[in-house]
């Protein structure tokens, strides 16, 4: 199953996993926890990891093993997760909301809003929040815990995927959206 397909560029795609797992009823937030861990499961065992199980890490955050950086996102009826063998670090958002007006004024700064968004821009509220918080889960770490919120992460064009900022680290953001979903996945790779 893959509800939304993302052509990522060839370096990338080489060595990224993603699967899809649906939440199961009575769709609660122990279903889809459920159903993002045997999405994780399925892209480890994609990428060849020999340990397909995927923890909470003290924080709650999915503790993925040494070596397959990867991520977990759902909505209330869709679990996705990323595995990026090798790379430095990687993050994944799907949404299903509408953002509406009032809340990309509050995540999206304004000179992002007037270059990122029509008329100026091709991409939707929607596509600008999944690109933040898959880069903020890129992003946050023991040196940025303390004062890193997802709206913070800095958005512009870069060739054809976006680009997050956060203090000087620059990673790339791709996003696709179909029909009523949309996927954002950021990787960092080692400088």
């Amino acid at each position: 199953m893959e509800p939304v397909g993302l052509p990522l560029p060839p370096g990338a795609a080489a060595r990224v996993r993603i699967a899809w797992s649906p939440v199961r009823p009575p769709y609660g937030p122990a279903q889809e926890s459920a159903a993002g861990r045997r999405a994780a499961s399925a892209a480890l065992a994609a990428a060849g990891a020999a340990v397909t199980a995927v923890p909470r890490d003290t924080d709650g955050r999915p503790r993925f093993p040494a070596g397959f950086p990867g991520s977990i996102s759902h909505t209330g009826r869709l679990a996705v997760a990323l595995v990026a063998p090798g790379a430095a670090g990687a993050g994944v958002d799907i949404e299903d909301a509408v953002i509406g007006p009032r809340v990309a004024r509050f995540v999206l700064r304004t000179a992002e809003r007037a270059a990122l968004l029509p008329p100026a821009g091709d991409f939707t509220p929607r596509e600008l929040f999944a690109a933040k918080e898959a880069a903020f889960k890129v992003l946050y770490g023991p040196e940025t815990r303390e004062h890193l919120l997802f709206w913070r992460v800095g958005l512009s064009v870069s060739g054809n995927s976006l680009e997050a900022s956060y203090r000087g680290v620059r990673i790339p953001v791709w996003v696709r959206s179909e029909a009523e979903l949309t996927l954002a996945v950021a990787i960092r790779t080692h400088s």
